[in-house]
Order: structure tokens, then C-alpha cells, then sequence
């Protein structure tokens, strides 16, 4: 396969005026090796890259025509909005120091990678308007994530699956989100590709990238939990050549991957003077596991007592789906990270007692639950393939201009 994470080839090595650049066996490639081997899978991605650009593109037009239609600030509504405020106030002063007492007021529930590399951006382009830095952040980020899971995808079940793969997520209900001032489209990619090293034997990389997610989002840890017990899995393994031959690989691949999680929430608990405080500002915002039992009622209550929101409504599908495609998933025999990591996602975000109506762009970075969908459609006629993906990018499009426009709060 021609990703960076793969297995090295067996064909003959490119030249390179240096002797330095023929490696051995699992070291680092020199510059001109790597340039090659980035080169050649981003040829291989690019319908992946561009497709995905191209829903997203037209989930951007609609927004901005029913924007403007509406005499609604589009720069504001993708870089200033609710939680966008929220990461560059952080880049922009810091974290607050004490607990408080105030419902939804404690900037320490966000977690720090995004709004450091925001901070980092501003100080690199200074006479960007306010959010620029957080929106070019989200952007790139978004295409590392349709590249990585496009990396999944092909190496699963082909690159056809892949290209599909990567649409799919593009065109999910709230994925105008991955075009705003959010951490979702960096924490997706970090997972992505977390996700692809471990299925490439890359324990490493692996864990390091799980840290990182450990860093964007609190539900990193779902994330850190399936790269740790699949590694420790595999030293229980045959003791196989692959195996002897670095066998510590996957242990600092299991004991890294949490790393970036516990040393935020260890971080707060310093900070506030207990340890605990992570979770006592998780209070404050509303937001307990307690097995789903809020949800149920939640559901219960639209169902039977309420007429929901149309958003709302569109949030209780996605989950309802997400729980579907889980177990589509299960019967078609996923690799076991993708499934740990599925699995662990929907068990917080279906547990939680916090608030209902984000948790359909919560579920965003649970791409592996999209593989039934796609290898299907990637096994389908063209036509029935085609129809499905434009109606999927348009109905995308849609719900991401009333997600922004129609419904009066946050995504």
C-alpha cells in the first residue's frame, strides 16, 4: 500500500544521491524517500481528497446563499459561533483557575490542542480576522481526516470503499461542522490515523496519535482505549518473527496511547486543587455518565409527550442509526480497533446525562460505523452508487444550513 504508515515496499528503492537514504527495516525515511512515498499516496488518494472537497464545497455554497438570503453573518456563524468563541477565547487568554459555580461557564471542559495550534496561527498571521486561524486549522484538518479514513478504508476493502468512505463522513447530517471553528475534524483525523497504524502494525505512531487525541477531545479516551488493548492483545499473540522482532513496539504503543488524556485531566485536577476537578467542571456543564438512562427518557419524551425540533429529531435519528450501523459492523467482522473504538464512542455519548441536542456532531468521528454503508455502495451499480452519494451531499447540505440557520442553538 502506498501510505507513509504502511509496510515498506519490496520494490527497488528510489535513488537518492546520498547512501544515507537507504534505511533499514522500520526506521524513519530520509526527506527525499518520504517526499516519494507522500507523493504516491496522495495520487493514490486524490479522488478520496477531491470528491470529499466537492461535497463539502456544496455544503458551503448552500449555507452561504441561505446565509445571506437569511442577512446572517457567514464568518461569524463558521469562526465566532458557541463553542468557536469558546476555543479562541481560550487561544486568546488562557484557561480559568478555580472551579466557580457557574452553569456552563468553566472554559477548563475544553480540551487544549485546538486552541494551541489557533494561538500558534495567530501569532504566524496576525492580521487574520478573528477565528481565520481556527477555521484554516479545521479545514486542513478536515482533509488529514478524509485521507485517513480513506487510508482505512482502501486498505480494508479497497481503494473503491475508501473513496465512498471518505464521502460518507463528508456528508453526514452535521458535517458542516468540519468546515468550522471546531475540533471535530482534528480529532477525527487524529483517530484516522491512529486508527490506520494500528491496522499497519505502527504501534508507535499509533500511540502517539492517540495521545493527541487524548488532547482535542474528551472522548479521546475512546480513542486511547482501543490502540491500548488491541497492542496488549497482540504481544499475547503467536510469537511470530513479526512479533520478536520489536516486541516492545506495542507495549510503548499501549502504555503512550492514554498519555495525552490522563495529562489533561491530571493537569486540571492540579489546577483547581483536587483530584476530581476535571469532573467536577464536567458537573457544572451537566454532563455525568449515568448508562444512558438520560437519553432513554430523552428519546422517550420526543417520542411520546413532544413535537421535537426538526434538528432535534435529526439528532435522535443519527443516533438511533449509529447504534444500527454498530451492529452491522459487529456482524461484518471489523477489525477489532475499529470496533473497541465504535463501540467505546457510542457508550459515552449514548451514556451521558449532558446536553441531547450535540450529540449527532459528537458521533463525527465514528467513521468505522459508515463501512457497511460503504463497501455496499462500492459493491453497487454505478448509477445506484452515484444516485445514493449526490442525495446523501444534498441532504448534507440541507441540514448543515438549518443546523446553523434554523435551529437557535449550537450544533
Amino acid at each position: 500500500m502506498p501510505y507513509g504508515f504502511s509496510e515498506p515496499s519490496t520494490a527497488a528503492p528510489t535513488r537518492v544521491p546520498a547512501p544515507a537514504s537507504r534505511t533499514p527495516h522500520g526506521t524513519t525515511p530520509t526527506p527525499p524517500r518520504l517526499r516519494a512515498r507522500t507523493t504516491a499516496a496522495l495520487r493514490h488518494a486524490w479522488p478520496a481528497l477531491a470528491a470529499y472537497t466537492a461535497v463539502r464545497a456544496l455544503g458551503l455554497l448552500v449555507f452561504t446563499v441561505w446565509a445571506h438570503r437569511d442577512h446572517r453573518g457567514v464568518r461569524h456563524l463558521l469562526m465566532e459561533s458557541w463553542d468557536c468563541d469558546w476555543y479562541l477565547r481560550i487561544a486568546q487568554s488562557g484557561y480559568a483557575d478555580e472551579l466557580g459555580t457557574r452553569i456552563d461557564g468553566n472554559n477548563l471542559a475544553f480540551f487544549p490542542l485546538y486552541p494551541l495550534l489557533v494561538r500558534a496561527g495567530d501569532a504566524l498571521v496576525p492580521w487574520l480576522p478573528r477565528g481565520a486561524a481556527g477555521l484554516s486549522v479545521s479545514v486542513a484538518a478536515s482533509l488529514l481526516a478524509a485521507w485517513g479514513i480513506f487510508a482505512v478504508g482502501d486498505r480494508l476493502y479497497g481503494r473503491g470503499t475508501g473513496v465512498v468512505l471518505a464521502v460518507l463522513w463528508g456528508s453526514l447530517p452535521v458535517a458542516l461542522v468540519q468546515w468550522m471553528g471546531y475540533t471535530e475534524s482534528l480529532f477525527t483525523a487524529l483517530c484516522a490515523w491512529s486508527l490506520y497504524a494500528v491496522l499497519s502494525g505502527r504501534w508507535l505512531w499509533a500511540g502517539s496519535l492517540a495521545a493527541l487525541a487524548g488532547l482535542t477531545r474528551p472522548t479521546g479516551v475512546a480513542v486511547a482505549a482501543a490502540v491500548s488493548l488491541t497492542a496488549l492483545l497482540a504481544l499475547r499473540g503467536p510469537p511470530a518473527a513479526a512479533r520478536s522482532r520489536r516486541p516492545l513496539r506495542p507495549l510503548l504503543g499501549a502504555l503512550v496511547a492514554p498519555l495525552g488524556w490522563l495529562a489533561y485531566v491530571g493537569w486540571v485536577g492540579l489546577r483547581l486543587g483536587r483530584w476530581d476537578g476535571y469532573f467536577a467542571v464536567q458537573k457544572l456543564w451537566r454532563n455525568e455518565w449515568d448508562g444512558g438512562v438520560a437519553t432513554y427518557r430523552r428519546m422517550r419524551d420526543l417520542f411520546v409527550t413532544e413535537r421535537p425540533a426538526l434538528f432535534v429529531a435529526m439528532v435522535t435519528v443519527v443516533l438511533l442509526g449509529a447504534v444500527v450501523l454498530f451492529v452491522l459492523s459487529v456482524g461484518d467482522r471489523q477489525p477489532l480497533p475499529l470496533l473497541l473504538f465504535s463501540g467505546l464512542l457510542l457508550v459515552i455519548v449514548l451514556g451521558s446525562s449532558g446536553v441531547y441536542f450535540p450529540r449527532a456532531r459528537f458521533l463525527l468521528p465514528g467513521f468505522p460505523l459508515l463501512l457497511p454503508v460503504a463497501v455496499a455502495l462500492a459493491r453497487a451499480r454505478a448509477h445506484v452508487r452515484v444516485t445514493v452519494v449526490i442525495a446523501a451531499a444534498l441532504t448534507s447540505a440541507v441540514c448543515g444550513g438549518h443546523m446553523l440557520l434554523g435551529w437557535h442553538g449550537p450544533p
